[in-house]
Parts: C-alpha cells; sequence; structure tokens
C-alpha cells in the first residue's frame, strides 16, 4: 500500500499544508476568518485541514468523524501542538449530534469527503441546521468521470493505481478487473461503494438548489492543490471554457471548490 495512505502523521502534514495555503485563502476572499470565527470539519480524519484555524486562533474549532482511530490520532497530534488541546474532537456520525447541543458554526468544512457520503442530499439539508445564518460551507470533492475520480490510486497494484479512467467501467466488469489484478475483498468493496457514492459536478449543483443554498464562489482545478505537497506539481485552475461546459469538464477536473451559504430561512 502507497506510504501516503499508511502514514497517517505524513497524511495529517499534508492535509495542514494545503488547507493552510489554499483552502484558508480561498474562504478569506470571502468573508473574514480571524479570532471570532467558529469552525467545524465533517470527516476530519485526523484533523490536518483545522491546524490552520488553530494556528490563527479561531475562537472555536471541532472536528468530527466515524472513525475512531483516526480521532484518537487527531488528538495526539494535537496535543503535540501549541493551542492544540483548545480543538474539540468528536467521533460520532454527524446524524447523531444536534445542533442544539453542539451549535451553530462561521464556517463549516468538508474536503474530499462528498464524494463518499450515501444520500448527499440528505447531508446538505442536514449541515444548514450547522450553518450560521451568515455562515459558509466549503466543499471540496473530485468529480467522479475525472481521471482517478475512483480513488484507484489506493489500489495495491501499481499498474491500476496508476491508470485513469477504468473506474467508469460497468461494475461487474470493475470488480473483475479488480479481483484479476490481487486486490482484496475489503479494498473492491471499498471501492465499489465510491463508485456508487461519486458525484458530478452537475448533481452537485443541483443539490445546491434543491436544499437552497448559494455559490458565493466556486474555482475547478486541472491540477488538485494537494497535488502540490504529494506529487510537487504546482496547482492548475480549469480554462473558463472548461468549466462552462457541462459534462465535459467532469472528466477533465481533478478538484473543485465551492463555498457555498443558505439562500433561504429554515422552516421553524
Amino acid at each position: 500500500m502507497h506510504e501516503r495512505h499508511t502514514n497517517r502523521e505524513r497524511y495529517f502534514n499534508e492535509q495542514a499544508l494545503t488547507s493552510r495555503k489554499y483552502v484558508v485563502p480561498f474562504i478569506q476572499s470571502v468573508m473574514p476568518v480571524d479570532g471570532r470565527t467558529s469552525v467545524l470539519e465533517i470527516g476530519c480524519g485526523e484533523g490536518g485541514n483545522l491546524v490552520p484555524f488553530v494556528e490563527m486562533g479561531c475562537a472555536r474549532v471541532v472536528g468530527i468523524d466515524l472513525a475512531k482511530g483516526k480521532i484518537e490520532n487527531a488528538r495526539h497530534f494535537f496535543g503535540q501542538m501549541e493551542h492544540g488541546g483548545r480543538v474539540e474532537f468528536i467521533a460520532d456520525n454527524i446524524y447523531n449530534v444536534s445542533p442544539e447541543v453542539l451549535g451553530q458554526f462561521d464556517v463549516i468544512i468538508t474536503r474530499d469527503v462528498l464524494e463518499h457520503i450515501h444520500g448527499q442530499e440528505r447531508f446538505m439539508q442536514v449541515m444548514r441546521r450547522f450553518l450560521k445564518p451568515e455562515g459558509r460551507f466549503f466543499l471540496g470533492f473530485p468529480p467522479w468521470y475525472n481521471p482517478f475520480g475512483g480513488h484507484q490510486q489506493m489500489c495495491e497494484s501499481k499498474l491500476l493505481s496508476k491508470t485513469p479512467f477504468f473506474h467508469i467501467l460497468p461494475k461487474p466488469v470493475y470488480g473483475f478487473i479488480l479481483k484479476a489484478f490481487g486486490e482484496t475483498d475489503e479494498k473492491i468493496g471499498v471501492l465499489q461503494e465510491i463508485k456508487d457514492t461519486g458525484i458530478t459536478i452537475e448533481r452537485f449543483q443541483r443539490i445546491l438548489r434543491k436544499e437552497r443554498y448559494r455559490i458565493d464562489r466556486r474555482t475547478f482545478y486541472f491540477i488538485n492543490p494537494n497535488y502540490e505537497v504529494k506529487f510537487g506539481l504546482k496547482p492548475k485552475e480549469a480554462w473558463a471554457w472548461v468549466s462552462a461546459l457541462p459534462g465535459l469538464r467532469n472528466f477533465l477536473i481533478t478538484t473543485n471548490y465551492y463555498l457555498v451559504s443558505k439562500a433561504g430561512t429554515d422552516p421553524q
């Protein structure tokens, strides 16, 4: 297995660097982030994306993730940081957490998480309850049809991990190829689940409209900002004409950054 998927501290540091250099400035281009800002990350893993918000002295920083082991790692990593003990980590499903108890936030983050969620409409509907009236929700995710939208870089097979687009084959064919190249049943299950939950740009934007979100900023990337720290590749934004072409853009864009806010009031 690739080192970046097993060395969690390295992954933590990669997330922190990308968040500091690209995610925080993206948010700051629309709203201030300072000592009065409250931040919630859904699917935080070890919490690397939250590091710059701690460094900036944000008023409240919270991370939630289903994986108890990752939350344990997060508490360990942040315990070594100055002021890291102020971060609240929760090992649970966000659907089990009440906004009346946890509160509402100025900034909510999900990065490389949405494409793993079943029932994305419900998720976006529920997240409104955790967002302050003037708050912003940052979402970054890879469109399903992009060259590695199936997360095949996770494969044990070096050939499959570097083979683009084969994840869009019919599910039985995809599963047969994974099995033939020696992937474990567990890994195949994970990759097949991603095939079930993968999301396109168009579907995401339909969900935004349905769940009453306004797009405050969006940026599409040919080269994912996270590839800079992982592979030494300089991030590159997609050309405007590609970004404007429904369908085609899903095959060429490796990630989208969105910052959205509530477009209407919630029912009482």
